[in-house]
């Protein structure tokens, strides 16, 4: 974008400016500060224009792509419709969903059995330390007494 190099132009004009001694100010050529200032409200115009075009261009894309997806669904949707409708694939279903079903269940009690006897073996060690730790205390007292 040219307006950005135009501004560039501007800030260099002013980083190079002469300073004002004893002052934060400095001077620079008016005139061509002022002409660099009309270049930019000339070609401004012309960058909103493309700009606003990149942006309804944009929305157009979008608003295409969404009819797309739209038929997209809705085609895999009647093809999903006729599918579940014949008869084999129905009963292949059920039959698949019965067995999945009962492979989970077979899952779940051996998840289930494994984790009980896993947290029974945490258990019986933690009584085991807890025992030990007990019997460490009562002859440390007694040794105490």
């Amino acid at each position: 974008m040219e307006i950005f190099t135009l501004l560039e132009t501007l800030e260099e004009i002013i980083e190079n400016a002469k300073n004002v001694p004893f002052s934060n100010k400095g001077i620079v050529d008016k005139e061509e500060f002022l002409d660099l200032i009309k270049e930019i409200r000339i070609k401004l115009p012309e960058e909103l224009k493309q700009a606003k075009w990149v942006k309804e261009e944009r929305t157009r894309i979008l608003i295409e792509a969404q009819k797309e997806a739209e038929e997209i669904v809705k085609e895999a949707e009647n093809r999903i419709i006729a599918m579940i409708d014949e008869h084999e694939i129905t009963r292949k279903a059920y039959e698949q969903k019965a067995e999945i079903i009962e492979t989970a269940n077979e899952m779940a009690r051996e998840i289930s059995n494994g984790t009980k006897e896993h947290a029974d073996a945490l258990l019986g060690n933690i009584e085991t330390i807890l025992e030990d730790t007990l019997r460490t205390i009562q002859n440390n007292r007694r040794e105490l007494k």
